[in-house]
């Protein structure tokens, strides 16, 4: 314990330097900015700063405290267009617009920005103590997992997934069928074969998770307003009439919040797992949990705990991604990854070695994060009133906008008309799957672990030759193949037991 106060106090000493603090302000005020404008995303945010840290001459320490802060900055701006327009501003705050967007047409947009904000906090508070004290043995943790944990990981993350299809699983598993086939568009890395390119050069590198996000939320959402407006509906959200959340439903939602931060640490502690995964794994879990125990709950319809759970876990997984690459120089992210390659470019080799060789480096990074996300806490809570006024504007001129700076962000990735042309077409195909009642989240996450699922069984069988027993050799494979039909039959065998239930009490 001495050793790691002494530790926070090498680092504290580095981070509480005048220009240590204004790097950390400015980059999490412009890795807001980035998380508010869909298509860009903290991996992108921190790409545009690299070049330029490195052409001021910023010494290391520097320059990882103002990528680090970027990173945590655009995990925080993600939720705000999510929360006020149902279109996610990166890929981890999908989730946070199946309740902010509710709460948000209930006049409740500010409390929603807020408590988000606090959930937030508290997440990446909870990671950062988390790292401060386990991260060697968390690292080591981390190396027991091979290609078949982590496809078995991702079997189990579609497990809990089954508990956002509600009342209508056939559809839910069409949509995730749907988001799965959407990944495997592309050359086949192993064989060459070309799979559902339909001789289109464009699609042999497959769809970018921005090109399909956007058209699913963005586009189409402003297809459903166009829609609402001609059918003379209101397509306005309503301004809140509270700024802030209030002592009840902090109480209501601190065990959500605690919940999806611990599970968030965990996944953002696996290298490759992601916030994105994080915070659907928290959100299906605490919808699985809460419905249990509250029958009044209602995920899907503007409930807060559902808000608070994936937000707290995907920016809990964003500061816990850091563990992999400070301790065994393997990207936690993407982002971490631009990172690691900032760091080489200072010839600092990020390893198990890092923390003895480099402790005023390490050290500060952490304490830096600890005051990024105060500076971002005190940042974001008084600008909620800011952000609020997106919802003076008329819907039929900011969700055009929005949809203007996402094609900016979308033409940026490849600089191509095609990636445009095909924002459109998922637009009016997520359009018309809407109008079917199809949920829309299935499908996204299908597109997000798809991808991961499958380059990890084929690396987990090439291992073997093809043995597929390579699955279920490991103790950690056991226990997600136990945990994944836990979270199926579970729920299965107790609503069996309650209808049971009620039918002896109902015989006469």
């Amino acid at each position: 314990m001495s050793a790691m106060l002494d530790n926070l106090s090498l680092g504290f000493g580095v981070a509480f330097s005048g220009t240590n603090l204004l790097v950390a302000l400015i980059g999490s005020f412009f890795g807001t900015i980035v998380g508010v404008l869909p298509g860009l995303g903290p991996t992108n945010g921190v790409a545009m700063l690299v070049p330029i840290a490195f052409a001021m001459g910023l010494p290391p320490d520097t320059a990882l405290i103002l990528l680090a802060a970027v990173y945590v900055g655009a995990e925080y701006g993600g939720r705000i267009t999510s929360i006020l327009i149902n279109v996610p501003g990166e890929a981890a705050a999908v989730m946070t617009t199946l309740d902010g967007y509710p709460l948000a047409r209930q006049g409740l947009g500010s409390v929603a920005l807020s408590l988000s904000a606090w959930s937030s906090f508290v997440g990446s508070l909870i990671a950062i103590v988390g790292i401060a004290a386990f991260a060697p043995f968390l690292a080591q943790w981390a190396l027991a997992f091979g290609p078949a944990e982590y496809f078995v990981l991702m079997v189990f993350a579609f497990c809990a997934l089954t508990s956002l299809l509600g009342e209508q699983p056939i559809k839910g598993v069409l949509a995730a069928a749907i988001g799965l086939s959407i990944a495997t568009i592309g050359v086949d890395a192993n064989s060459g074969v070309y799979r559902y390119t339909f001789d289109i050069p464009h699609l042999a590198d497959g769809l970018d998770f921005v090109v399909v996000v956007i058209g699913l939320f963005a586009v189409a959402e402003m297809l459903q307003m166009l829609e609402n407006k001609l059918s003379g509906q209101s397509v306005e959200v309503p301004p809140s009439q509270r700024k802030l959340f209030n002592l009840r439903e902090l109480r209501l939602t601190s065990g959500s919040t605690i919940r999806g931060s611990l599970l968030g640490f965990v996944m953002g502690v696996l290298p490759g797992a992601g916030a994105s995964v994080a915070s659907a794994v928290a959100y299906a879990n605490e919808k699985r949990y809460i419905e249990d125990k509250d029958p009044d709950a209602k995920f899907g319809q503007g409930d807060m705990r559902g808000l608070a759970a994936p937000e707290a876990a995907n920016n809990s997984a964003a500061t816990g991604s850091f563990i992999p690459m400070l301790t065994l120089g393997i990207p936690g992210s993407g982002t971490t990854a631009v990172m690691m390659g900032a760091l080489t470019l200072y010839n600092i080799t990020p390893g198990p070695v890092l923390f003895e060789q480099q402790p005023a480096l390490v050290w500060g990074l952490i304490a830096s994060l600890l005051i990024a996300n105060m500076m971002l806490l005190v940042m974001n809570i008084p600008m909620v009133r800011v952000f609020a006024s997106m919802l003076s504007i008329p819907g039929w001129l900011l969700v055009p906008g929005i949809l203007a700076i996402s094609f900016i962000g979308v033409y940026a990735i490849s600089a191509t008309t095609f990636d445009l042309m095909a924002v459109v077409a998922i637009g009016v195909i997520g359009y018309l799957l809407r109008k079917l009642q199809m949920p829309m989240a299935p499908m996204v996450l299908g597109v997000v672990l798809g991808t991961m699922m499958e380059q990890n069984l084929r690396r987990a069988l090439s291992i073997t030759n093809g043995d597929v027993t390579i699955l279920w050799a490991s103790t950690v494979c056991t226990i997600l193949w136990v945990l994944a039909a836990a979270v199926v039959l579970g729920p299965m065998g107790y609503r069996q037991l309650a209808k049971r239930r009620r039918a002896q009490e109902t015989a006469p």
